[in-house]
């Protein structure tokens, strides 16, 4: 699968290297945008360079002439991960600022799978409203919400959970956790 990984400046680097390592571990090609916040974000929760190794190509949150702004650039899914509410509210309400939200967008209109995994507690009803808008035109909202039925024994036990249920909606298999009832 062709895979647009987006990572803005809300906390949850971990979850999306974790995404983008086992992307590239199961020979996806990923493109990876950046904004400046979420690279911030990525040097003081993660490993920089470990994020960019995963990345068959890396974008910039500015560079709004990339092929990803095209329709008729071929991929198969998006994800943000984590999602800042800013980045929410511009996909929910269409506001084409940078590259992050003008791939997201061409994803809605191109039928294209877009998972948000927005990174905020508690939430505020525009929140809440932004992500019914954005739920409405097509994406997947998928808090990383933490769960305990698979016995998680560590953070990283965390974080796969998250990343499996991301993998879940893009139909690529994974071991990371144990399912309900296994």
């Amino acid at each position: 699968m062709k895979i647009v990984v987006a990572i803005t400046g809300a906390s949850g680097a971990p979850i999306a290297e974790r995404l983008l390592e086992v992307l590239k571990a199961g020979k996806h090609k990923v493109y990876l945008i950046l904004s400046k916040k979420g690279e911030a974000l990525v040097r003081a929760e993660a490993n920089l360079e470990k994020v960019n190794s995963y990345a068959d190509r890396i974008f910039w949150e500015d560079e709004l002439e990339a092929p990803l702004s095209s329709g008729s650039f071929p991929i198969d899914a998006m994800v943000v991960v984590p999602c800042s509410m800013k980045t929410l509210a511009a996909i929910a309400n269409g506001i084409e600022e940078n590259l992050i939200i003008r791939a997201a967008l061409v994803s809605l209109k191109q039928k294209r799978k877009l998972v948000l995994v927005p990174r905020e507690t508690p939430l505020a009803e525009p929140h809440i409203i932004n992500m019914l808008k954005a739920v409405r035109a097509g994406a997947v909202i998928l808090p990383p919400v933490l769960t305990f039925y698979h016995s998680p024994k560590s953070v990283q036990d965390l974080i796969d959970f998250i990343v499996g249920r991301v993998l879940e909606i893009l139909e690529i298999e994974h071991n990371l956790y144990k399912r309900w009832g296994e």
